[in-house]
Parts: structure tokens; C-alpha cells; sequence
């Protein structure tokens, strides 16, 4: 039903994390299929992600490319994009189930999904990043690359997936449209 794909680059430390996250919805049969999309670690990102029993795709690629060739690799009707090192919190699993059970419903007007960045009640020691981003949620703003993206296939496709530059996660979003993208009730951890 769902396939998650990673960007990475030089993530060995940072996958695991992302990938302990994701444990409870293959446990419960809603992911079916981790890719990897690597920018050519040298580290031990390759042997993290075989040792956790994930899809590993290697290029020099742009971060679009690589997303987009990732993507086209899966066959499940849901995408969940993430990057290394976030790991959405309790709960997630649940609330992604609600938002594709109420979104299959409704084909005419499919939708996308973020999940919500830290805000003050869940950072001790919140930094610069993360009181930005609070703020440009809190004020309107739109989501960002950082808190992942939840997105059927069919929508992925017809908006022609994301483009072939660095800037491809954050263009994608923009070409969604805030309308079109819903904040997930479930927050998610971003690497320090």
C-alpha cells in the first residue's frame, strides 16, 4: 500500500533513526518498500540500508532524478518521501492509515500530506531552524522538504513527479500548492 523512499548522501548515522521509525508500518503491513535514494556515499549508507532489507538506487543524479527513479521503481498506490535522519514520531502509522482511507475516497480531489515540525512544546532547546519552521507553519507558510511528503501515485504522476534539479522536493510542494497539503497531527523529529 505504501513504499517510502530516503534521499541520502553520506547517511550511514543518520538512516538508522528513519529506518527504526518505519519499523511499526511494515509491521503492520502498510509499508511494503524502502528505497534508498543515494548521491554516492562513501560511508556505510549502502550496508545500513541492506542490513535493514531496503532497495538501494546509487547516482550521481540530481536529488530530483534520484527521487523521481526511486519512485518509478515502486509499485505501491502511496509514496512517503523522506530524508535521512527524520523519524516520525508515535503514532504516525495511524494517522497515515486515516489520511489514505479518507483520501481514496475521494479521487476528485486528492491530496497530499506533510507531517508537523517540532513546535515549542516539543523542543526543550528549540534551535534557529526549528523556530523558523514553527513560525512558517504557526503564520501560514509552506510546508518544507524536511517534513517529508505523503503523496498518492496517481497524484505523483500527474503532477510529473519531481523535477530533475537539487531544488525538486521544495518545487514539487510549491507545484502542489498549500491547499492541496494537509499537516499530518503527527509531529516529526528533524537530524540535528
Amino acid at each position: 500500500m505504501l513504499s517510502a523512499i530516503i534521499a541520502t548522501h553520506e547517511s550511514e548515522r543518520a538512516l538508522v533513526p528513519t529506518l527504526t521509525a518505519l519499523v511499526p508500518a511494515t509491521a503492520v503491513g502498510l509499508l511494503t518498500a524502502v528505497v534508498i535514494a543515494d548521491a554516492g556515499s562513501r560511508d556505510a549508507t549502502a550496508e545500513v540500508a541492506e542490513f535493514a532489507g531496503c532497495r538501494f538506487i546509487s547516482s550521481t543524479d540530481p536529488t530530483g532524478m534520484r527521487l523521481k527513479a526511486a519512485a518509478a521503481s515502486t509499485r505501491a498506490p502511496w509514496l512517503l518521501f523522506l530524508r535521512a535522519g527524520a523519524a516520525p514520531e508515535a503514532g504516525w502509522v495511524q494517522a497515515v492509515e486515516r489520511f489514505i482511507a479518507a483520501n481514496t475516497v475521494s479521487e476528485n480531489d486528492p491530496r497530499a500530506a506533510v507531517f508537523r515540525p517540532a513546535g515549542i512544546s516539543d523542543l526543550m532547546r528549540p534551535g534557529l531552524s526549528e523556530l523558523a519552521a514553527l513560525l512558517r507553519v504557526t503564520f501560514g507558510g509552506a510546508p518544507r522538504p524536511e517534513q517529508g511528503l505523503l503523496i498518492a501515485r496517481r497524484s505523483y504522476d500527474a503532477l510529473g513527479g519531481h523535477s530533475n534539479d537539487e531544488q525538486a522536493e521544495a518545487m514539487l510542494l510549491r507545484r502542489l500548492g498549500r491547499r492541496k497539503v494537509t499537516v499530518l497531527p503527527v509531529t516529526i523529529s528533524l537530524p540535528l
